[in-house]
């Protein structure tokens, strides 16, 4: 789902060749180092503690170190370490800030945050279609890069969101509510 919000902010930000196929491996293999988090973690309900937060920040270090040893993964390890930093430098794991961040870590964190949003999550339900919009807009320049947002926020006004987006969490939701995610109301 990631990567069909990746690739369609990837087209119209015209990238091409390499970093179109970095983008593609980043968006899906972003969340590998959550292998080494426990499941009493990721699962849980409610909000995590000081500790537990720590060592779930620890998964894009974790996934680089999974994907750094296969051959011609370089640049795909070094965008799925800095997958949560921000825009502003407030990230983690290295603090960067702006162009330093790899574009597809900057594209994949704006799409994998929106997914989070409109999607039901074990802690919390959809927040909709509008109110991610509103959210995105708010943290671009801080949390989000602001011309990813804007990319994003143009693929889904004029394609609306791709269909493959959040079809598990929306499953059993009524089709006003897939309308809604289809024409990005």
């Amino acid at each position: 789902e990631t990567v069909d919000l990746a690739m369609a902010v990837g087209d119209c930000l015209k990238i091409s060749g390499e970093q179109r196929t970095v983008l593609a491996d980043v968006a899906l293999l972003h969340d590998i180092g959550k292998i080494g988090i426990p499941n009493e973690i990721l699962n849980k309900t409610e909000g995590l503690d000081e500790h537990e937060w720590e060592f779930m920040k620890r998964h894009p270090e974790i996934g680089e170190r999974i994907v750094a040893p296969v051959p011609g993964f370089a640049a795909v390890a070094k965008a799925i370490r800095h997958e949560h930093e921000r825009y502003d430098g407030a990230g983690y794991p290295d603090g960067l800030s702006g162009d330093e961040i790899p574009l597809a870590s900057r594209i994949v964190l704006v799409c994998d945050a929106f997914h989070a949003m409109i999607t039901d999550r074990p802690y919390r339900k959809s927040i909709g279609m509008a109110e991610a919009r509103n959210e995105l807009s708010m943290h671009a320049g801080t949390q989000f890069d602001p011309d990813v947002v804007g990319a994003l926020l143009r693929v889904i006004d004029e394609h609306g969101v791709p269909e493959s987006v959040g079809q598990a969490s929306f499953t059993g939701t009524t089709n006003a509510r897939s309308e809604e995610r289809r024409v990005g109301k």
